[in-house]
């Protein structure tokens, strides 16, 4: 069951890396940049999550939250946000249930093989927990994701 644009989204979203739960109501009345990427320490995932870091302050003033996601665990999680001096929380989505639920969790192809994986997506919320935006895969600019989320924000 994939989310699409004027769907709410879930109650509970997950565990952050320090295992604390996230739920949507600790959202409520801010815009919400749920992300969902491949894996901790990729060149594409890192370029991303450096770009909402860079622009993480501009981002907080046009009133969105940060909140990345992937299937790696916990402890992936700790180093990637130390390394990069992450300021937003990862959710460990080890069992799938997330990029399930959203609808991310999909066949890829590297070089001819096929397998299961995260496709790059960035859900956008409002302020009341609604799916305003979607930006996924290709679409998706790693290198400048942070000013791309507030181009589409202005508009």
């Amino acid at each position: 069951m994939a989310l699409s644009i004027g769907d709410k989204i879930p109650g509970i979203l997950g565990l952050d890396q320090e295992g604390k739960e996230l739920k949507a109501s600790d959202f409520k009345g801010k815009k919400l940049a749920l992300y969902f990427y491949p894996k901790d320490n990729t060149p594409g995932c890192t370029a991303q999550a450096c770009s909402l870091r860079d622009g993480y302050k501009d981002l907080l003033k046009a009133g969105i939250q940060i909140v990345g996601v992937s299937v790696d665990d916990a402890a992936s999680h700790k180093k990637f946000i130390a390394k990069q001096k992450l300021p937003f929380p990862l959710i460990t989505d080890t069992e799938k249930k997330l990029v399930e639920h959203f609808g991310v969790w999909r066949e890829k192809s590297m070089m001819g093989k096929k397998y299961m994986g995260t496709v790059r997506t960035t859900f956008l919320v409002d302020e009341n927990g609604v799916i305003s935006h979607i930006i996924e895969g290709r679409n998706v600019d790693t290198q400048d994701h942070a000013e791309q989320i507030l181009k589409i924000i202005d508009n």
